[in-house]
This record gives C-alpha cells, structure tokens and sequence, in this order.
C-alpha cells in the first residue's frame, strides 16, 4: 500500500471515530463536511467542469440519534452470551428510540427547499432526506463547484473542495451522498466461466467436455510447476458443467428435509430481469426443485428511487446476469422461503436506499447482496451512512450477508492491497469463496481456497504455458475498523478481519445457472456455470433461511453466533491443484475454434497477503459449512 493511501485510510479511520464525524467550523456560519471529497477528486484526474445544467440526485443522511445506544443493543441482541439475546426490536421500536427527530428533518428540509431543490423522499426512520436539483443548485447551495474526473476508465462527476451547509443543521448531517458518483465504481463481484468479455446476457455456452462430477473425466495434461496431485487425482480433471443445487447441498451436509419454509429472503440487486420468473421455474424442473409463484417472489422497488438515466457503464442486460445466479442460488438452498428482489432502474446511485428500505421496513430477516466498492478508500459520507443502516439490521434481527470480492486483496487491480466496502463492516457476514470439489456421490472430495491463475495449452503438444494470476476470493483486514469483539481470540491482525465465513466460489467448480440469452441463432433458454463471491453469498443467506427454519427464529446478525461456534464450519486447508477446461473461442459454439487452459486452486500469487490455513484465514475465514447452522 503507498504512503499515500495509507495517509488516506488514516484519516478516514479517524474521522469515522470522532462523535461528530464530518463537521468542522468554518467562517459565515457554515460547517465543512470533513472528508466529503472523493480521494480520486484530484488534479491528476481532473478533466473538464461539470455542466451547471445537468441534474442532480442526492441523499443528506442524518445521524441516529444515540448511536452508541443503537450500537448497543445491536450489540446485546446479536450476543449469544448476553441477556438480551434474541430480544430484537422492531422498525418501529427503532425508529422510536434512535431515528432523527422531526426537528432535524424538518429543519434540513426546510434549508433544501430555501436552496431550491425538489424533495423527493423521506424513509420512516428518517435516515435520509433525498432531493434532486441542478449541478448549478449543489455548487451554490454547498458553496463548493464541480468537475469531472477520469477514474478507472470512467468519466465521474464530483465537487472539487469539501461540502459545506450551515451551521444549524450541521450537527444533525452525516454525509450527502450522490452528489459526487463515487457509487459508480461498485462493481458485481460474479464471474462467468469464459476467456472473452462478452456480457452472458448476450448468449454464452460452456464448451465441453463438461463433467457432471469433479474427477468424472481426465485431461491430457499435467499439473503445473508446484501444483500436485494430493488430491488423488494424477492429471487435472477436466472442469464440471457447474453444480446442481443437490451436489452442494450434499457436499456441504445440509438435512434434505430442510426447505427454509416460512423464512424470507431479500436480494438487493440492480435493475431486473423480464424473465427471472420463468428462467427460475425452467431451471428448477430441470433441477427437480419446486417452482416459484408469485406469492413466493416478488420484486420491489423502493419509494423515491430516482429514474435519472444511470451512468452508461450500467447496462439492464448486462445485470440480468446477476439477478439470476443470485435468486438461483437463493432458490436452490432453500426452495420453499420467500424471496423479494428489491432493485431499481438505475443502481449506482440508489444502493444505499434499497439496504435502507429493505431494513426500515422489515422486509426480510436476511438480506443477500452481491456487489460492493473495491476497497474501503471512499469518503467517510459514504461508509457511515451504510454502517448506521447495518446497525439499525442487527438490532432488528436482519442478517446481512455481503460478497468480498472476486480479485483477493486487489493488489493486481489496485496496486495495493485493500478490503471491499461494505463487506469490511463489522455489522455484516462477509462471504468468501473457495474451490470445491464433489463427487459422484454428491460429497466433499476436497474444498480449498478460491485463487486462481490460467495457463494456455497447446493441443498437440499437451504443453501448458503460465498467463498470469486472474481471481480469487476477496479478504485481508480493514483500515477503518477494529477487530470486532467476536473476533478477538481468532483474528490477530487488530483491524477487522474479513471474509468470516466461505462458500463455494471458484468459477472452475461453479454452479450450473439457467437464463434467457440472445444467441446468434435467436433468443432462448439456456444453462451454464457461473461463480464468483456473488455466487458463494446468496449460497450462505439461502442456507441460514434453513437455519432460521430449524431454529425456529431468526439468527438476525450471526458472526457473534459464528464465531462462538467454530465448529460448525469446515475448516478450509491448503490444496494447491489444479483443473482443465476448454473454452469456445467466440463464447457460444465451435464455429470460430476452442481454447484449452489449466486453472490452478489455491493461488494467491497476484494476491500476495493472503492465504488459506488452519484456523481463521482472510480467504474461507472460519470456513464452509458441515451441516446447517444449529449450535
């Protein structure tokens, strides 16, 4: 990590310390928002101004009222050693003891409409306040200007100096969010089983051979220099179609009679699918599974979500991807829950308020996302907001599960390594991801850490050929947060440790997923295998409904739960192994040739702080489940 980052990182830690954050004096009866200035808002990436005409679409969230209150009785309800265990409030007890006043509401209202903005909405517990305007409005009225900036290939609004708003309601402003687009750099942390970029929505097929069971067929080639054959295999098997819901279920010990009836799950995702209900019902016959009605799945979107048109890297065809493996995933653990899909029409803006939705109105026990910002370095007007909203989940007895990530520390992206944001939250499961191997007889063969990198082979010669490192499951150990109190004891490193727990991830051993794809022939149905953290996440919330189901109530907020009970997960070693699979060169069919590759396991050598071993690791963390959850 550079001097720089570090420098950043610091800063913002100690922001999100301070009682009152993001405040600071100024002159003229106007308070600075410390630290409402994305880092990548800099000169070196400056470009142009912002045109004063083009809109705008924001969110002024407030502070809870008694935030360590609210954080203590999240805290005491999630405890299995505390009295209050279990206890959870309801959105209405919350929102009574710990939402912002009308004053404050009112009062921060008022200053918008003064400034001339349109208020759009307000959520029940008052979190928020969302407006839309001009960029001329926001220069003014927060006495700063705009420009535009090169990130990451994109071209991104944000002010250039600090947010400023007057000293009366500034003490009830945590953060403003839209303003600048740092949302745009979230990105799905799924990976479809394929050489070429094209989006699956656009027709993908896997290339066989497919295997429908891990060791069901031999490659010609060998494994690669310091990957072995300890898994009893003397050749790299040639990769599986992607798993059914039963070989993981099998794998993983999970009681048959188990179907997550009762329970309800919610997937926060963008925009939505036209076919994801008959997509599901397709793949569930094809599966064996019961299909979904519309009683059992619905989709939500939320009160005064903005229809702005998104940012152009968000296109509705290339997320349908998304939706799919996660209700899929969700489906196939736990075939008789409920699952709300809440979206909306633009995402990148507009995450924070589904989380808040979804929470505020209770619309589920646990919450499913697949997504996440490649590292923690943002404005802390960006981190509380979202980690107020984790707190509000816990106390209510909400379980949010949240992906890490699909490029390990995100040295090979970034430069330097750094955790996902929210997964880094203290107030979130965070899901990592390993290979996975099953046999014929639906069992765990072996189970190792989601790292890979590819080699190209030649087809005459049986010679394969190192490309370079590629993916991994996303982990290491936050810059903006202790380790957590159920950590202590397990994770040495004093930052909070992620991921803490695993699940099946490697795309190489993926799961089989059925969609509506446009092919060169037409438009139709088809299934192939997918992975990815977005995979190994919905995967752990379809499986804790099974939980809740045998429970007979909600585990809300698990980590305490799970880290008291480490035993219930397997603890996930080191394999270094390797697999074979054959690509088709145009993504579709053997018109334009194939591709074969071998993809090693277990390979952090692009990722290089982590590791997968015994005990608590920033791959698997705890590791992957035995059975479900019962302790």
């Amino acid at each position: 990590m550079t001097r720089r980052a570090l420098a950043v990182l610091a800063t913002l830690a100690l922001l999100l310390a301070l009682p009152i954050a993001t405040v600071s004096a100024t002159s003229n009866g106007r308070t600075a928002l410390k630290g409402s200035t994305p880092s990548w808002a800099n000169a070196k990436n400056y470009k142009s101004a912002a045109r004063a005409t083009d809109g705008v679409d924001f969110r002024v969230y407030l502070d809870w009222r008694n935030q360590a209150g609210a954080a203590a009785t999240a805290r005491a309800v999630s405890d299995p050693k505390s009295a209050s265990y279990g206890q959870y409030l309801t959105p209405a007890q919350f929102r009574q003891q710990f939402a912002p006043s009308q004053d404050q509401v009112v009062a921060v209202k008022s200053w918008l409409k003064s400034q001339g903005f349109t208020i759009v909405y307000t959520p029940s517990n008052s979190k928020y306040i969302a407006a839309e305007g001009t960029v001329a409005q926001a220069a003014a009225a927060f006495k700063t200007s705009f420009g535009l900036y090169k990130v990451n290939g994109q071209l991104l609004r944000s002010q250039e100096t600090a947010l400023t708003v007057p000293t009366a309601i500034a003490a009830s402003v945590e953060g403003v969010l839209g303003l600048d687009q740092s949302a745009e750099l979230v990105t799905f942390n799924n990976i479809v089983d394929k050489k070429t970029a094209a989006r699956p929505s656009a027709g993908f097929r896997n290339a066989p051979p497919l295997s429908t069971y891990f060791g069901e067929f031999a490659s010609p080639y060998a494994y690669p220099a310091g990957f072995t054959d300890s898994t009893g295999f003397a050749q790299p098997q040639w990769t599986v179609k992607g798993y059914t819901p039963d070989q993981v279920k099998g794998a993983y010990g999970i009681d048959p009679s188990l179907d997550g009836a009762g329970q309800t799950v919610a997937i926060i995702d963008p925009f939505a699918s036209p076919t994801i209900l008959q997509d599901v019902n397709q793949w569930s016959i094809n599966r064996g599974l019961p299909t979904m009605t519309g009683s059992q799945f619905s989709q939500v979107v939320p009160p005064g979500t903005y229809k702005r048109a998104t940012n152009g890297r968000w296109n509705p065809p290339g997320a349908y991807t998304e939706e799919t493996l996660d209700v899929e995933a969700v489906h196939g653990m736990a075939p008789a829950a409920r699952i709300v899909f809440v979206g909306t029409p633009t995402f990148g803006q507009a995450i924070d308020s589904l989380m808040n939705h979804v929470i505020d109105k209770g619309l589920a026990q646990i919450v499913s996302n697949s997504y996440g910002f490649p590292t923690e370095l943002l404005p802390p007007g960006y981190i509380k907001p979202y980690n107020d909203m984790f707190i509000q989940a816990a106390a209510e007895g909400i379980g949010v599960y949240f992906s890490t990530g699909d490029f390990g520390d995100e040295t090979s992206v970034l430069g330097f390594a750094t955790v996902n944001w929210p997964a880094s939250s203290p107030w979130v499961t965070s899901v990592g991801g390993t290979a996975l191997a099953v046999g014929a007889s639906n069992n765990r063969l072996f189970e190792t850490g989601w790292g890979t990198s590819s080699y190209s082979c030649n087809t005459t010669t049986d010679v394969c050929t190192r490309q370079g490192w590629t993916s991994g499951a996303g982990g290491g150990y936050s810059v903006l947060f202790p380790r957590p109190w159920y950590q202590d004891g397990v994770v040495s490193n004093p930052g909070r440790g992620v991921p803490d727990i695993g699940a099946l991830a490697d795309p190489q051993t993926g799961y089989l997923v059925g969609q509506t794809q446009t092919f060169p022939e037409g438009v139709s149905y088809d299934e192939y295998r997918i992975g990815g953290t977005s995979l190994s996440t919905p995967i752990m919330a379809g499986l804790m409904a099974l939980a809740d189901q045998l429970a007979g109530h909600p585990y809300g907020f698990a980590n305490p739960a799970f880290y008291a009970n480490a035993g219930e997960f397997t603890d996930i070693l080191s394999i270094k192994t390797a697999v074979a699979r054959r690509n088709f060169v145009n993504g579709v069919d053997a018109t334009a040739g194939t591709a074969d590759f071998l993809r090693t396991f277990d390979d952090y050598s692009g990722s290089p702080t982590q590791h997968t071993g015994p005990g608590w690791d920033d791959v698997t963390g705890l590791g992957s489940p035995n059975q479900v959850f019962n302790p």
